[in-house]
């Protein structure tokens, strides 16, 4: 008796989507939660807390509020959307909708892992860089960049793993349309939907752990290399 594939054409198709949707969702934040990290972990100004609160609240709130949110704001008639409608963009039922969904869910964890990585930085290698007559940018990307990089690093390998795992906040936002937003996490639901569909939802389901479990390892290595770095 043949054996069937360990994963058909379409769910290779829903990986590899799920796989870009998540990459190019961490790497369009990354700059943004860098400064944010930055800011929060070098600086103490007035809305401090404020600013700390808006950058974890997607951790608190219902994933589906972010979504309905994200329709306010990049839907057809949200004060964004319609400005991207005039240039011809839309992030409406896309897999850029869904990417910008799970930029949005993975922001509050890759801007802690980095600003926990940018407090760790002892300040008295910059302090002497600078006396020594090293310019601001020569003393970031020679001293600081370096330091703060495995942070970095672990910032977006927990910012990829979560958006593998987005489902609440992409099903409101751009619904489950199949290739071109259905990721794995809304395949798995549409395929529970369906009867006979278990060794669709299995295979997919161990895609799913076998890749957070890789992207966990990963993320502890680095902050296990980050504590070895401090202590040095």
């Amino acid at each position: 008796m043949k054996e069937a594939p360990m994963l058909t054409v379409e769910e290779w198709d829903i990986v590899a989507l799920s796989m870009k949707v998540s990459a190019v969702a961490i790497l369009g934040v990354l700059p943004f939660a860098f400064a944010v990290a930055w800011v929060l972990a070098r600086g103490r100004f007035v809305g401090w807390i404020v600013l700390d609160a808006l950058v974890h609240l997607p951790l608190v709130l219902p994933p589906v509020v972010m979504g309905w949110l994200l329709l306010l704001v990049f839907g057809g008639q949200g004060v964004v959307g319609r400005w991207l409608q005039e240039w011809g963009i839309s992030v409406m039922f896309r897999w850029t909708g869904a990417a910008l969904a799970s930029a949005i869910m993975a922001f509050p964890l890759m801007v802690r892992a980095m600003r926990l990585s940018i407090a760790a930085v002892d300040r008295r290698f910059e302090s002497a860089a600078r006396t020594l007559g090293a310019s601001r940018l020569r003393v970031f990307f020679g001293i600081t960049l370096p330091m703060v990089m495995p942070g970095i690093l672990a910032g977006l390998v927990l910012g990829f793993a979560r958006s593998l795992g987005e489902f609440g906040a992409t099903i409101t936002f751009v619904s489950n349309i199949p290739g071109e937003t259905q990721t794995l996490p809304l395949a798995i639901y549409a395929a529970l939907q369906l009867p006979g569909a278990e060794d669709t939802v299995t295979r997919l389901a161990v895609v799913s752990v076998v890749l957070s479990l890789v992207a966990l390892a990963l993320s502890e290595i680095l902050a296990r290399r980050m504590g070895n770095a401090d202590g040095i």
